[in-house]
């Protein structure tokens, strides 16, 4: 039996094979409350600009009346971003796993993705120019991915198997509540476009501070793992499906849930204005955030724990990918208000549990525990990519058709489509 130490606050063997092992210990309700006050920052400073703010930024400067244009203006902002989170995800994943800094490998990067954002988004606010506002926001969303990533990764270096259902729930319920808080902040305080980023910003800062400065961190001693290279760092973004095939069928699943529930969302405003053109579309936006974020926290946390109790992930995972599915098609066929907001609740109720569950799944399906910062990191692609490719790859739709329709339909087939792929998973239950 290998020696136990204790590693910058953490118990831990003192062998390579403790630092690849599975951890056992169950955390407690400090560790949680503190992780999820992070994500309640991260998510609030995230979902504020994309549901509210960038919108209605990139609307302000194209001054134009073509609705469609504006769509299309705040798509390619989204989308390119997006496509720099492709490589800051598994980069900043792959150095945080060989980070030998005496604060531990995954808190340095957990303070610089945090300050970077913050600065990010102070500055998308002064723009004046959509070149300018796409230049920011593409630093404030590496800025995020480097942030969540090292975050992520937290759950595989200190959470037991048996209990990451509940705790990753911790992610998606803040997620929740950090977008009607952000929205009703802003419209209810009236602040101005910079005062919103502002606002943001700190409270970003100001709710990660807990677990950055208290959480413990493990320390990885020096010359345990290789020197990240070009191309071992090329080498290690293909994981073989053929070798670890569910890895890829949960990734595929990620990617087509994750994508069906932005085409979904991301648009809501411009569905509200120019789809059923309500006449307060801010303030139904506020109502339909509200029944989404109710069910969210229920789903997330409570299916999160019994998926726990009960062993199970997939049977979730794939409810919550039909469910989202239905909520897609209600939108598609019967576009009002009343049947938006049955459409809230059940999407809220899907991607609650979905959030939860499959953030379990695949801290299971790794190929290797010494590198799952950097795996985690490629799943964490299928996270957030799409919800920046989602309003670009929308507003196209939209575009194409003059309505919402197809976009909804694409949205409810391609979350059957995850549904189908997670149940290709053999190695979790």
């Amino acid at each position: 039996m290998s020696k136990v130490t204790r590693v910058g606050g953490v118990s831990g063997p003192s062998t390579m094979g403790s630092m690849a092992a599975v951890p056992t210990r169950r955390v407690g309700g400090r560790w949680i409350s503190f992780f999820a006050l992070s994500w309640f920052g991260v998510w609030i400073a995230q979902l504020t600009p994309v549901q509210l703010l960038l919108p209605l930024q990139v609307e302000k400067l194209l001054n134009t009346t073509d609705w469609v244009q504006n769509v299309l203006g705040f798509g390619w902002i989204s989308g390119i971003a997006g496509a720099f989170a492709l490589v800051a995800y598994p980069l900043t994943g792959a150095l945080s796993d060989r980070t030998t800094s005496r604060f531990g490998r995954r808190r340095p990067w957990i303070a610089a993705g945090t300050a970077g954002f913050a600065v990010s988004l102070v500055l998308v606010g002064i723009q004046t120019s959509l070149l300018g506002i796409g230049i920011c926001w593409v630093a404030a969303s590496t800025f995020f991915c480097v942030l969540t990533a090292a975050l992520t990764a937290a759950i595989s270096d200190q959470v037991p198997v048996s209990q990451r259902g509940y705790v990753s729930g911790w992610i998606s319920a803040p997620q929740a509540i950090g977008i009607i808080a952000g929205l009703v902040l802003v419209t209810a305080l009236g602040l101005s476009t910079f005062g919103g980023y502002a606002l943001m910003a700190g409270l970003l800062v100001v709710l990660g501070l807990p677990f950055l400065l208290l959480v413990p961190d493990a320390v990885l001693p020096p010359g345990m793992m290789a020197p990240l290279t070009w191309r071992s760092l090329l080498q290690g973004m293909w994981i073989s499906p053929r070798l670890f095939p569910d890895f890829g069928w949960t990734l595929l699943s990620r990617i087509l849930v994750n994508l069906g529930n932005a085409f979904g969302t991301s648009l809501l405003l411009y569905f509200l204005m120019y789809g059923l053109k309500v006449p307060d579309a801010e303030g139904s936006l506020i109502l339909l955030t509200l029944v989404y974020m109710v069910f969210v926290i229920v789903a997330s946390l409570w299916l999160g724990r019994l998926s726990d109790k009960l062993g199970r992930r997939r049977p979730f995972v794939f409810g919550a990918s039909v469910l989202q599915a239905v909520a897609a098609l209600i939108l598609a066929f019967v576009p009002s208000l009343e049947a938006a907001t049955v459409a809230a609740g059940l999407l809220g109720l899907g991607y609650g549990c979905f959030l939860s569950v499959d953030q379990a799944l695949a801290t299971e399906v790794l190929p290797d525990q010494l590198s799952r910062g950097k795996d985690l990191g490629i799943m964490n692609i299928a996270l957030t990519v799409p919800q920046a490719f989602a309003p670009m790859l929308g507003a196209l739709l939209v575009s194409a058709v003059g309505g919402f329709t197809l976009l909804f339909l694409v949205s409810g087939v391609t979350a059957l489509a995850g549904a189908w792929a997670v149940g290709r998973v053999k190695g979790v239950r």
